[in-house]
């Protein structure tokens, strides 16, 4: 090819990618449909990491650090930057269909040119409240790794090593920020955790304390599942919805409950399939590998494949 034939090829292609933006516009972001980068929201997912498992993730901490300086510079950061990234994200909210009349409320009567900062300020003070908590669940969920693999030697290796352990820890940090009505970041952030993991969680499930999932690959989990307390689940479990009700015009009909209930004190083996909002799996029941269901199991049952 010559130069000038390059050239040319590279102006059409270039007049081609153009039209392109321009036709189809809901795959490309330009203007004031600003939105915070991918790498802002990791960078706010690896500070929250730190905070909930600290010595493990980021820098080293001294045995003789000053805690309450060190966490409180470490909560002031990790606010600066959750109040940007939910504001912008508010900001881009406010040009789509989603609904975000309850973050609304919440900032109270600002100026208009003050309220998506007022939203997302009294979310990130809302968000940062829960976070001892959500410490306490996830200490519960390292002892049940530990408890539950007899391959385990120490909870450092389960913290560090288990993928299992990283995608309910970011599923923790996630859901509440769903519960708060937050647009778009804690899907990001659930996604970032699938694609480290291959765990998929939808950040709106319900999960209880002591909750460990063996291996993990291939795990899904849907958007509407309740957990409950001292579950485990192996490798390829999918926790799913049955069939997907449509409107008269062919549509999906969105939201309502569509993916099971798992009672207390529950295993499930590896590549079972439990599907639908009405699927209950009754407490103490064990549910075997490769099994297929899509109807209540009694507590204290045992499936086989």
């Amino acid at each position: 090819m010559t130069p000038e034939e390059r050239s040319r090829t590279l102006r059409d292609l270039t007049a081609a990618m153009v039209d392109s933006y321009h036709r189809l516009g809901g795959i490309n972001r330009l203007g004031d449909r600003d939105l915070p980068s991918h790498r802002s929201i990791v960078t706010l997912l690896e500070e929250l990491q730190t905070l909930m498992f600290p010595g493990y993730f980021g820098d080293v901490v001294p045995r003789d650090a000053d805690l309450e300086m060190l966490v409180g510079a470490r909560l002031d950061a990790v606010g600066r930057q959750l109040d940007g990234v939910i504001e912008r994200t508010l900001r881009f909210c406010r040009h789509t269909a989603c609904n975000c009349e309850e973050i609304w409320q919440l900032a109270g009567s600002p100026p208009p040119d003050q309220l998506f900062g007022a939203a997302a300020r009294q979310v990130t003070r809302l968000y940062l409240d829960q976070l001892p908590g959500i410490r306490d669940l996830l200490d519960t969920d390292v002892q049940a790794a530990f408890e539950g693999d007899p391959a385990a030697n120490n909870t450092e290796e389960i913290i560090l090593c288990y993928p299992g352990v990283t995608a309910i820890l970011v599923h923790r940090l996630a859901h509440p920020l769903y519960r708060l009505g937050v647009p778009l970041l804690p899907r990001i952030m659930s996604e970032w955790a699938h694609h480290r993991t291959g765990v998929d969680i939808h950040p709106g499930a319900e999960i209880g304390p002591r909750f460990f999932i063996d291996h993990g690959t291939g795990v899904v989990i849907g958007e509407t599942t309740r957990i409950g307390e001292r579950v485990k689940i192996y490798q390829g479990v999918t926790l799913g919805a049955l069939s997907f009700p449509r409107n008269p015009d062919g549509t999906l009909v969105k939201g309502g409950k569509r993916h099971p209930t798992i009672g207390d004190r529950v295993t499930i083996y590896a590549n079972a399939t439990i599907l639908g909002g009405e699927t209950i799996i009754g407490d103490g029941a064990v549910i075997g590998g490769g099994t297929w269901i899509t109807a209540s199991v009694p507590p204290g049952s045992r499936v086989l494949g």
